[in-house]
């Protein structure tokens, strides 16, 4: 072999180890779960049915992530989590069947403890914006209402093979309330979102 062949191998051998390397700094994870919120006392209502209660909404998350620091021990993302429940179903003792959508995106930073072997738990903390849309409980009408919301998160990462994890994890989204035609006297409300997907690494 020649030097210009030897030359040109380990030029393509080094440009494919940065590439890959380079491309473990990016996630693209898809996790399903449900959203859980606790019930709030309606107020005026009859001790009957003095509760508004929420179900437990099916919910998906698409997360992207990117790495920007690295210790060894530990390392830093930047994550953009964007989770949908597509029906949250509510009861209140003036119409059974409210219900609504909520959206969640809050870009944040993720901590992970051992990130390079085959177990990574992390936490993660960060805020943006959540909407929620659906029956107000007024016949047809519909409302929206766009919030302020910050998120508290926690999980574990298992690879599995190749370039795949196995993701469980926890959100908590501290947020505005839906518009729902009754009067709670609360201005916030948690959503915590449980679930779990897979993440791929590239």
């Amino acid at each position: 072999m020649s030097l210009k062949h030897l030359i040109i191998g380990a030029v393509v051998a080094v440009c494919t180890f940065v590439a890959q390397a380079a491309a473990q700094k990016n996630e693209l994870s898809g996790i399903l779960g449900r959203t859980f919120v606790s019930d709030q006392g309606i107020q005026g209502a009859p001790s009957s049915d003095p509760d508004l209660s929420f179900g437990k909404g099916l919910t998906f998350e698409v997360n992207y992530a990117r790495r920007v620091a690295d210790a060894g021990l530990f390392s830093l993302a930047l994550e953009v989590p964007f989770v949908v429940n597509a029906d949250e179903d509510v009861h209140a003792y003036t119409n059974p069947f409210l219900g609504y959508r909520s959206y969640f995106v809050t870009p944040a930073a993720r901590l992970n403890v051992f990130p390079d072997l085959a177990v990574s738990p992390w936490v993660s903390f960060g805020g943006g914006f959540g909407h929620f849309s659906g029956n107000s409980g007024s016949g047809l009408s519909t409302a929206g209402t766009t919030t302020g919301a910050l998120q508290g998160g926690l999980g574990l990462d298992v690879r599995i093979f190749g370039h795949f994890s196995l993701r469980g994890e926890a959100r908590e989204f501290w947020s505005g309330v839906p518009q729902l035609n009754v009067t709670t006297g609360k201005s916030r409300q948690y959503n915590l979102f449980a679930g779990g997907g897979i993440v791929w690494h590239f």
